[in-house]
């Protein structure tokens, strides 16, 4: 079965499953309250969103002179930067870090990067435990589950199911309210932090002129994770960078505000490279690894690079029709919605995953709520004329088009094809395509033109 196959196939479960869509409305609809009275704080929206998009193209088309720049700066200060080119780089390089380091346990916090290397999978294979702090994370860890959501991983989870899950994990209440089973999930991921040999995180952005690396949290869990263990490894993407630590001034509360609703996020930290001589705590080693795994090949789309803009703050999945009916596990990608159907056949492949460009319906409210103005429903667009240019499509696509086009260059070849053939292609060709929930429509008889021209002859 083709990818493609796999995501109708996935999206018409989710799409009518009532118990699933419960869920995600009820979440979606708690972030919209909340994300409606973040922004009510932003004196000029607009004029914001307009300097962040201005910031990130002027950094996205120079990458070439910032990544150095943060390379150099973060050198200085002790840290270790690693390229990967992809993501079995990647993985092989925290391999080896780890190993050096005689370490068996790792500790993790929030990261989409980790997600997209599938670094806990690798690691497991490598006989080394690695654990996510992230209660989202950790929930659909255990769960055996990717993420949901690029910003709330266990969104499609409701407080029952999730003490159903630490009842037959832990032995918790079969009732626990979610603050005994926050508090459950502390005490078991406190001793991970202090036996952790690794702790490997995320980064939200990289800071060229301080080469820093700047993380944004509301549990904690990034701080404790690169506090206790004696090796920190960030895995950034390399569209990651900002100019000046100044520019946090409006990244930071644009982030927080569309990710979550807050004006702020509850814990926001910048790391500078290993712990000082006169510094109580940190890391004796950082690296951070500056992560391609196909970002330059959306870099060299000169019309679509502007994807690579993405903070990711999940609003545009929020927003999208498509995204609350049939969820996040639906697209089988690490970034999801409507930004992960612009930047996956980029970063995977558009043999493989071009249909997602297809999974949208255009209302554009995707790129209205994006807080770095990309267009993505413009991308989206985009991505579809590469797919026919490159000849993606398939030939029943192709021929289906064709007769299409042939019908609507003519007005009398197009009053046959309603006249005659419209509800037997609507009947044999488009009810499977369609579903098999959805009633096919029955078109008139003759074309509204032809109706018109009698209706007109009959009034003389």
């Amino acid at each position: 079965m083709t990818t493609a196959n796999e995501f109708l196939n996935a999206a018409e479960d989710k799409a009518f499953n009532l118990a699933h869509r419960k869920t995600i409305n009820y979440n979606i609809g708690k972030y919209n309250a909340a994300v409606e009275k973040g922004l009510s704080k932003f004196k000029n929206l607009d004029n914001s969103k307009k300097k962040a998009h201005s910031i990130k193209w002027r950094t996205i088309e120079n990458l070439d002179k910032f990544l150095p720049e943060f390379e150099a700066n973060f050198q200085k200060k002790g840290g270790k930067v690693i390229w990967a080119d992809n993501a079995e780089d990647a993985q092989k390089e925290i391999l080896n870090i780890i190993q050096k380091n005689n370490g068996k346990t790792v500790i993790k916090s929030k990261s989409m990067t980790t997600e997209e290397i599938h670094l806990n999978e690798f690691l497991e294979k490598n006989n080394i435990e690695s654990l996510e702090s992230d209660l989202g994370e950790y929930i659909v860890q255990l769960l055996g589950q990717k993420p949901y959501h690029i910003v709330t991983p266990a969104m499609h989870l409701s407080k029952e199911e999730i003490a159903k899950l630490f009842n037959e994990k832990f032995g918790t209440p079969i009732d626990a309210s979610p603050e005994q089973l926050t508090q459950k999930a502390r005490e078991l991921l406190r001793e991970k932090y202090l036996k952790a040999d690794i702790g490997i995180t995320g980064g939200n952005f990289l800071i060229a002129d301080t080469g820093s690396v700047a993380l944004t949290e509301n549990e904690g869990n990034a701080r404790l994770t690169t506090t206790f263990p004696k090796i920190h490894i960030a895995v950034v993407g390399i569209e990651k960078i900002i100019p000046s630590i100044a520019d946090l001034d409006l990244f930071w509360p644009l982030l927080s505000s569309h990710g979550t609703g807050q004006n702020l996020t509850v814990y926001n930290t910048i790391l500078s490279g290993p712990r000082k001589k006169t510094e109580s705590d940190g890391p004796e080693e950082m690296y951070v690894i500056l992560l391609n795994n196909g970002r330059t090949n959306l870099l060299a789309q000169k019309e679509q690079r502007q994807a690579l803009y993405c903070i990711r703050c999940g609003a545009c999945l929020n927003a999208c029709p498509v995204y609350k009916n049939i969820g996040g596990h639906t697209y089988n990608t690490t970034y999801s919605g409507p930004i992960g159907s612009i930047i996956t056949p980029h970063l995977k492949g558009m043999d493989d995953f071009k249909h997602l460009s297809y999974a949208s319906s255009l209302c554009g409210k995707c790129t209205e709520v994006c807080p770095v103005k990309i267009d993505i429903h413009k991308m989206l667009l985009l991505n579809r004329r590469d797919a026919v240019s490159k000849n993606k499509n398939s030939k029943m696509e192709k021929i289906g088009w064709q007769i299409w086009k042939t019908s609507m260059l003519k007005r009398n070849r197009m009053d046959k094809v309603a006249g005659k053939y419209k509800n037997i292609f609507l009947k044999f060709f488009f009810t499977k395509m369609w579903g098999k929930h959805r009633d096919m429509p029955t078109v008139a008889p003759q074309s509204f033109s032809k109706q018109f021209e009698k209706n007109e002859k009959e009034s003389i």
